[in-house]
């Protein structure tokens, strides 16, 4: 290790792993002013226990005596040493018993916090009249980004290679990329970063098998394998498979170590943990992957690296690649009168995705059943555990249910896209589409879909492939001028991270705030003007946050500046322009 790694690598390891954390983060230059930032209305924080009234419920009058006893017993154990490890065992039981006291499984506590109940239907009826009516032209998909070109970061990955080339290899290195497409796609890059920090040579990355996903698709069939090993080779040694001879001396696969790394793992880990064993076996294997390297920490080099491999040596293999090229010019043909421009939005309105959230429709006693099922199946008594509490009430005010086709139409709508703006859909089977899919094509009736613009000739090699189909979808999202991403997951912050590199720094990403929706939408009786008004503020505000540079701990894949770009300098009359037209507007619940 000492014969390969760069002298300023061990400094950078050594200052991280010290008492004074360095964090690779940069901040505007000195000198710079930002006008006043308009901001959206803060998220609910409804407290526990409280009415809309502002009375207590739940825990009467008895609360003050709970909380004196607390005091009383610590206060008692304090002056008894002998009991004091005690103290804390009954000073947390003591704060649960109060926790209890106002907890949300008391239905009649969720019931009245707002956004607590899915009435977007409602309010939808109610705002349809005035939003059919609403004629505004002076903004469309082509005027999305008032901020979008303020900062002007760059892609810098390039770095000379070692003269001497890569050292003698310290062994090889097998794992195995759990999840879907996007899940894999990080595993890759993270494989490729410890192979380079432990000198060794990365097997190709076997897929597995996802339960959801149920995709037998290996690595060549999604990536250009070629391509990959080729653009690494200066870094890392890629092989296809482990050598026979390699393989026979273990008899077999099972007979080689097997590392369960935590999550997040710090590049000390692997050195300090794996690396011994790999001088001593000659491999090592990996299993399960997904998140096994932390973002803190890390060499410059190594992150640098991760960004190569993402952003440039996964280039999807051919038969993908020139589909996803007709998908995006077809969308452009269909977008001609705006400019080529148009909108692409991941909706993760699917069954998995509703079963896991837990979360409650309009769908009565059939969903309930259709869930349940849906839940068994692919998770098997995770959700009817003993002791186990599901408060889907709970889960729709912290914003964790997935948007409804008709809830992003809404938000779209109210944030100005007219009805004229064209939209690709990324997903895969939207939970009772004929029914949900109705009030988005009324609001935004030029939709399209992969399905709509390739034949069925041209979607069969994918058809029964879903990472095969969700790499089609990455690429009409990505060369979207706006991306709307209605749910979290690897699929958003990948591509996210790879818009903001391919512009200037820039996401160009709508991301609603779910817990402000929900608030917004429980309010049958809200107008159209508030209603605009607090979305219209909701995208200013998300257009002047789509710079952001990676804070410590935070994903390179979603964050690639500082680290992988770096920033052209810019006049400072061009930076930080204040929306004096949008400047008035007054957020309020």
């Amino acid at each position: 290790m000492l014969r390969w790694m760069k002298e300023e690598d061990w400094e950078f390891l050594l200052m991280q792993n010290g008492k004074e954390s360095m964090h690779v983060y940069v901040r505007p230059p000195a000198g710079r002013t930002r006008s006043p930032t308009l901001s959206p209305l803060n998220s609910p924080r409804n407290r526990l226990g409280r009415t809309r009234s502002g009375r207590q419920t739940g825990g009467g009058p008895t609360r003050p005596y709970v909380i004196r006893l607390i005091y009383l017993l610590f206060s008692f154990l304090l002056r008894r040493h002998a009991v004091l490890l005690f103290a804390p065992v009954i000073y947390i039981s003591g704060m649960l018993l109060y926790m209890g006291k106002i907890s949300l499984d008391n239905p009649s506590t969720a019931a009245v916090l707002r956004g607590s109940v899915y009435r977007s239907p409602e309010v939808f009826r109610n705002l349809w009249p005035a939003m059919e009516a609403d004629n505004d032209s002076s903004f469309g998909v082509e005027k999305a980004w008032e901020y979008a070109d303020e900062a002007r970061w760059r892609p810098c990955l390039s770095r000379e290679p070692d003269a001497e080339g890569l050292p003698e290899s310290n062994g090889y290195i097998l794992i195995e990329a759990n999840g879907g497409l996007n899940q894999q796609r990080s595993s890759i890059c993270n494989a490729v970063a410890i192979a380079y920090l432990l000198n060794a040579t990365l097997v190709i990355p076997h897929f597995h098998l996802n339960s959801v996903w149920q995709d037998h698709s290996k690595f060549g069939d999604i990536y250009d394998e070629k391509y990959f090993i080729e653009t690494v080779a200066e870094d890392v040694r890629v092989v296809k498979k482990l050598p026979d001879e390699v393989l026979e001396s273990f008899g077999n696969m099972s007979n080689i170590y097997k590392f369960k790394v935590p999550a997040w793992a710090p590049a000390s880990f692997y050195l300090e943990k794996v690396k011994p064993k790999l001088l001593e076996a000659g491999v090592v294997r990996f299993s399960p992957f997904a998140n096994r390297l932390g973002f803190d920490k890390i060499p410059p080099k190594v992150q640098q690296l991760r960004c190569k491999t993402n952003y440039e040596a996964l280039r999807f293999a051919k038969p993908i690649s020139s589909a996803a090229d007709v998908l995006v010019n077809r969308m452009k043909e269909k977008s001609g009168s705006h400019g080529g421009k148009y909108i692409a939005i991941h909706l993760r309105f699917e069954e998995d995705m509703i079963a896991f959230s837990c979360c409650i429709y309009d769908g009565g006693e059939e969903e309930k059943r259709e869930m349940d099922a849906a839940r068994e199946r692919s998770w098997r008594g995770k959700f009817t555990k003993v002791g186990r509490v599901v408060d889907p009430a709970a889960n729709r005010v912290d914003g964790q249910c997935p948007l409804t086709p008709l809830e992003v139409a809404m938000v779209l709508r109210g944030m100005g896209f007219r009805n004229t703006t064209p939209i690709y859909i990324a997903a895969g089977k939207i939970y009772k589409s004929e029914k949900m899919m109705v009030p988005l094509r009324q609001m935004f009736p030029y939709i399209e879909t992969k399905e709509t613009l390739l034949s069925a000739e041209e979607l069969a090699p994918f058809k029964k492939h879903s990472s095969r189909m969700a790499a089609l979808d990455y690429t009409v999202c990505l060369h979207s001028e706006v991306f709307v991403s209605t749910k979290g997951g690897n699929f958003p912050q990948i591509l996210v991270g790879h818009r903001r590199f391919l512009n200037n720094g820039h996401s160009k990403t709508i991301r609603p705030d779910t817990r402000k929706l929900a608030v917004l939408l429980d309010d049958p009786n809200i107008s159209w003007t508030d209603f605009s008004e607090q979305l219209r503020a909701m995208r200013i505000h998300g257009d002047k946050k789509g710079h952001e540079l990676r804070k410590p701990d935070a994903s390179i894949y979603k964050f690639p500046a500082p680290d992988c770009m770096c920033e052209d300098p810019v006049s400072n009359d061009n930076l930080f322009r204040e929306s004096t037209n949008i400047g008035r507007v007054r957020l309020r619940l």
